[in-house]
């Protein structure tokens, strides 16, 4: 719907997901919209239906694909795309595990290569508070660098019971949040927002190393999987800049969402939907943000859309690369214990999506990790 807000000329004409039911509420929602409805061209032949179905949206004829199933399809998808030739809006995170992420590097050089729009969800990029924001951090309002603080602390999430007679493997796909293979886990799915306001604050220069810890306290049951409900990480960088991360999902404890950037001149705080200020040295205020907020989520679509009108396509693939990397990077120390470097992590061997999946396949094993035990492959 953010897309098509986005742009009065954009019309919706495929759709695919691996449940019929789905793609049925989505477009009655969307048909229901008065402005929205009428640029809805979905014709039921073009609603498709199944784990391949992604490959007949891109044979459909369409310029631009949305890429925004569970994020272990990502890499998959985006190699698909890229080698349909069509232009990209990636939501985040874009990769669950290392091989995932270094088959969106060679799709990421593959798009520049054919001239492909690639834009991705990290959807604060696009926010004009905090764009003033990291161009006063990286013009240098704050001095160097040392410290920053992010959180993305919130509680529990969507749950679903399954139909009594789903295999393994739709019992996972239907409830995919809660398995690392599909979701990469919390901190890569919903707390990536808050790595990658580090990300930007560091000019995506990426963490040499890091060390974490985590756990599952509140979602124990079998039925959420594999996946933990709270981490901590610190990021170390090359110049000596420390990263720190706190997130959880848990019921009845304070939220925030926020982070704090700690210079020798001043301090930012990015305090999301909220704002966004610069304090001094005295902690006294001396910048706030008081300019237009239009809505980053249909800003990222407009400035896709008018790079593609424009020819100065928009390519965000690097960035959201190596902030999809960190965030696995951290959930790879908090499984293991283990300190880990940025290179051990993109170079892991571990696998966690199966190639070749198909209703027939086995659901892939999942283990809770347990830090001390649980070896870095």
């Amino acid at each position: 719907m953010n897309a098509l807000r986005a742009d009065k000329n954009a019309t919706l004409t495929a759709i695919a997901d691996i449940y019929a039911e789905n793609i049925e509420s989505k477009l009655g929602h969307m048909r229901h919209d008065d402005d929205l409805g009428p640029r809805v061209k979905v014709e039921p032949k073009r609603c498709f239906v199944g784990l391949d179905a992604y490959q007949a949206v891109l044979d459909s004829g369409i310029d631009v694909v949305i890429l925004a199933t569970p994020p272990g399809f990502r890499p998959q998808h985006m190699k698909a795309a890229v080698a349909a030739g069509k232009h990209l809006f990636v939501e985040k995170p874009m990769a669950t595990d290392a091989p995932g992420v270094r088959s969106l590097i060679a799709s990421v050089a593959q798009a520049k290569q054919k001239n492909l729009a690639v834009c991705a969800g990290f959807c604060w990029r696009y926010s004009a508070p905090q764009r003033a924001l990291y161009e006063k951090i990286h013009q240098g309002d704050l001095g160097d660098l040392k410290a920053m603080y992010a959180t993305y602390n919130t509680g529990l999430l969507w749950d679903r019971e399954n139909p009594k007679d789903v295999t393994p493997l739709q019992k996972q796909l239907r409830m995919w949040y809660y398995y690392t293979w599909l979701s990469g886990d919390h901190l890569c799915e919903q707390a990536i927002h808050a790595i990658d306001w580090m990300q930007w604050a560091m000019k995506d220069v990426v963490p040499v190393k890091c060390i974490a810890h985590g756990g599952r306290q509140v979602r124990t049951a079998e039925k959420y999987g594999n996946i933990f409900d709270h981490f901590e990480v610190v990021y170390e960088y090359a110049n000596g800049t420390r990263g720190f991360l706190f997130t959880r999902q848990q019921a009845g404890c304070a939220n925030d969402n926020s982070a704090v950037y700690f210079g020798t001149k001043g301090t930012g705080r990015d305090i999301g939907f909220t704002g966004t200020l610069i304090l001094d040295e005295k902690g006294e205020p001396s910048w706030r943000y008081h300019g237009p907020k239009p809505l980053m989520y249909d800003v990222e679509h407009a400035e896709l859309f008018a790079s593609l009108r424009s020819g100065k396509l928009i390519n965000d693939g690097d960035r959201m690369v190596t902030s999809t990397m960190v965030g696995i990077m951290g959930r790879m120390a908090a499984y293991t214990g283990q300190e880990i470097s940025y290179e051990q992590a993109l170079n892991s061997q571990e696998k966690l999506v199966p190639d070749n999946l198909t209703w027939d396949s086995p659901a892939p094993e999942v283990k809770v990790a347990m830090p001390g035990q649980t070896k870095f492959i």
